[in-house]
């Protein structure tokens, strides 16, 4: 019995025009591969390269026999060995379908954020007309990118399966876990989830970028909460003090984390973040003491307020609620003003009902309460419907005398805080700005820079 060959090891890594790799050969496409398949962009883009490199050796007069000897153009290595081909073609499918299941352009999605977060070294500068740099080229035309940084990338022949098998497998399934993490509340990737709902897309590159291949399960998931708790914190603080998080505003200095944090240990994560939140800096909760509602910050606060009364009521010993209390709508729940908007029940405390309004929108004269209560007993007097919070959340319940009666959880938790909660027979002005500062070191709590720490050793 006769056994075939097998087929020779050895990777040749021998430059070919485009006639001697076609000479007498057929080549079928990786699926990786055919998943982009060029459009006119991408044509044009390689007419304009070729172009170029045609005019660097070309001067006027040349015979056309000249045009042997000119500089070559790279197109790019391409990889011929059966078993590794097809190793690749398989990880690449693999893990392109999973992220494509996540949504539309998912799979683009996922592959940007890997590469900007363990490569990216430079981004538009802050100035009228400056050039796209790795940052923002990996977010327009990745494939170009990678082309253009082949030699930078260690992409030769042979490296260019592990760079598919080794590196896009392992940042590509990261990328899948963070991003369901983002869609659903997800033990130990909770502070993904929050930022998420915030819309912050930038969060992905930053929390890829000190993860290493090397990293195990647990060192991974440490790292991941140390940065999500950071940005976390980051996000609040800005919307507290009224300041943007949309991605135009946070671009640049979310690239400057994921360059300073590339490959850091959680430890190393922890200590430089928490430097990055001085309030020098990053001011704090305590930056702004008359935080309120307005017409664009909304959601913001919904979700604020879910935060606060989800936090009050597990440090209390109850099973957490978050899930529902951000959920809006008909079914969900909605701010409510402890002061109904009749400026006129409150003249002898505020001359001008605009003086009133800016007061009633303190976040210390909020709280959640479902969309059927606010419309029912929303407009009472404050003395009539405070009984109506006996029944609600544990937040809006410490306004009353039941809070505090037989409820061990909720007085152990104030004993250990030290937070000023106190139940409020009456509800003026000064009732309110207590509120606030209850509110206020609540938040400076939820949002202690120490998490970082907690997170690393956890």
């Amino acid at each position: 019995m006769t056994t075939a060959p097998r087929p020779s090891r050895q990777m040749d890594g021998k430059g070919r025009t485009v006639r001697e790799l076609l000479a007498g050969r057929k080549y079928s496409i990786d699926y990786y591969q055919r998943e982009y398949k060029w459009q006119q962009k991408q044509l044009a883009e390689l007419i304009d390269d070729l172009t170029a490199k045609f005019h660097e050796s070309h001067e006027h007069g040349n015979e056309r026999s000249a045009v042997a000897d000119y500089g070559l153009y790279f197109l790019g290595s391409i990889i011929v060995d059966t078993e590794k081909r097809t190793r690749a073609s398989r990880v690449w499918k693999e893990r392109v379908q999973a992220l494509a299941e996540l949504g539309k352009d998912e799979d683009a999605d996922g592959i940007k954020p890997w590469l900007r977060s363990q490569y990216a070294e430079s981004i538009r500068e802050r100035k009228r007309d400056a050039a796209p740099q790795d940052f923002d080229l990996i977010g327009t035309e990745f494939h170009r990118w990678v082309r253009d940084h082949e030699t930078a990338l260690g992409l030769t022949a042979s490296e260019f399966a592990r760079f598919i098998e080794r590196d896009f497998a392992f940042y590509a399934r990261w990328y899948e876990r963070l991003r369901r993490a983002g869609e659903t509340l997800t033990q130990g990737l909770e502070c993904v989830h929050f930022n998420a709902q915030h819309n912050f897309t930038l969060q992905y590159p930053v929390l890829l970028a000190p993860l290493r291949v090397e990293d195990d399960e647990t060192a991974a998931l440490r790292k991941l909460r140390v940065v999500a708790a950071y940005l976390d914190i980051l996000i609040h603080r800005r919307i507290w003090n009224g300041r943007a998080i949309d991605y135009s505003t946070m671009q640049y200095a979310m690239f400057l984390v994921m360059r300073d944090v590339r490959g850091r240990s959680a430890e190393e994560l922890a200590a430089m973040l928490e430097d990055r939140l001085d309030p020098e800096t990053a001011p704090d909760f305590a930056a702004n003491g008359a935080f309120r509602l307005h017409g664009m910050n909304g959601r913001q606060i919904h979700r604020l307020l879910a935060r606060m009364t989800d936090y009050v009521e597990t440090r209390s010993g109850q099973a957490s609620r978050y899930a529902e209390y951000a959920q809006r709508g008909k079914k969900g729940y909605e701010i409510e003003h402890v002061w109904a908007d009749h400026p006129e029940r409150h003249q002898d405390e505020f001359g001008h009902p605009s003086e009133f309004q800016e007061y009633r929108n303190r976040i210390g004269g909020l709280v959640l309460l479902p969309k059927s209560f606010n419309a029912s007993y929303g407009d009472l007097p404050y003395a009539e419907k405070r009984g109506h919070y006996a029944g609600q959340n544990l937040l809006a319940r410490s306004l009353h005398e039941s809070a505090y009666d037989h409820n061990p959880g909720f007085k152990r938790f104030i004993a250990e805080s030290g937070l000023p909660f106190r139940a409020n027979a009456k509800f003026r002005k000064a009732d309110l700005d207590a509120r606030q500062a209850l509110y206020q070191q609540l938040a400076e709590r939820i949002w202690s820079p120490e998490r970082l720490a907690q997170e690393a050793a956890s």
